[in-house]
Order: structure tokens, then sequence, then C-alpha cells
């Protein structure tokens, strides 16, 4: 139960209280640092599925941790971004949007999981977290990265474009979901 994959995958979410305590320690090394362990994080996710399946390593545990590791790692930084003000008031419908859909994907998993109906991820459902993940790198460091790099802009066009993904595979989702709820419609 415990095996490499699983073990990338609990060391993602604990980095989540690590990367929100720099939040609490700002200066230009901290970003830098929360950024690295950031990105460390965000590399496990592909390496734990694909270790996981490489090695025939797939467990029940890792399937049920992995998702709630990448909404948890996403949701943590996008809530501190937001409120260390490392982006503008125009940045808060993204975060919105993408806080709201992790939650609806989940809500209706667990929903689905009851009829024994599995959501499988999609390969744009991975292209948006991978968006998301790169977008919150470049926030996460914001103002402190080097003149040259843009990196607030670069992170908020990435939020924005991370939100469109989002909605299209929330919305993707919803229609895989309704037609499994349609069926059961006679249910009380």
């Amino acid at each position: 139960m415990f095996n490499l994959p699983t073990i990338l995958t609990l060391s993602r979410i604990a980095t989540v209280p690590i990367v929100v305590a720099t939040f609490y320690y700002d200066s230009t090394a901290m970003r830098w640092i929360a950024c690295a362990i950031f990105t460390a994080a965000g590399i496990t996710d592909y390496f734990d599925g694909y270790l996981a399946r490489r090695d025939r390593l797939v467990s029940r545990l890792g399937r049920f941790l992995d998702p709630i590791a990448d909404k948890l790692l996403v949701a943590s930084v996008l809530l501190m971004i937001v409120a260390f003000d490392r982006v503008g008031p125009w940045s808060y419908l993204p975060a919105l949007v993408i806080l709201l859909r992790e939650i609806f994907v989940s809500g209706l998993r667990e929903f689905l999981a009851e009829l024994r109906v599995g959501l499988p991820v999609t390969r744009l459902a991975k292209a948006k977290t991978t968006i998301q993940m790169v977008a919150l790198g470049f926030l996460i460091v914001g103002d402190k990265a080097p003149d040259w790099i843009s990196a607030v802009l670069i992170g908020e066009i990435g939020l924005w474009f991370a939100a469109a993904v989002t909605f299209i595979t929330g919305y993707d989702y919803l229609k895989a979901g309704l037609r499994h709820m349609d069926a059961g419609a006679d249910l009380p």
C-alpha cells in the first residue's frame, strides 16, 4: 500500500503547510524556496502516476489521494496568493473559478462513486493542472523575480488561461455526470 508512487503523493500533501508557511516569511529567497518546493511537488504529480502505471502499483489509496493532493496544493496556493496580494483584484475571478470547479468535481466524483461510476481524468484536465502549476509558480515568486521576468503578468495570464480550461473541463465532467444522474432519475 505504501509504495513509491503513494509516498510521492503523500510528499505532495506534506509540502502544503511548508509552502503556506513561506508566505509568512516574505523575502526574495523565501519566495524562490517556496517556488522550488511547489515545483518539486508539482513534478511528483507526474511521476506518481507514471510510476504507478509503469510498475503496476496502482492502488486504491493512491487513486484516492492523488486528486486530493493536487487540490490541496493548488487551492492552498491560490488562497495564499490572493490573501497576500500577489495578484491584482482582476485575478480573483479566475482563482475563484478554479476553486469552485475543484469543489464541484470532487462532489461530482463522490456522488458518482455512490453509483459505482468512475469519472476518469481527461488529458485536458491533466493539461489544466499543468497550466495551473506553472502559473502559480510564477505567482509565488511574483514581484521578487528579476526585472527581465514579468512573473506576475505571466502568472496572471496563466491563471486566466487555466481558469478557461478549468471551466471547459468542469463542463465536460458535468455533462458526463448528468448522463448518469438521468439514468437514476427515479431514485428517491
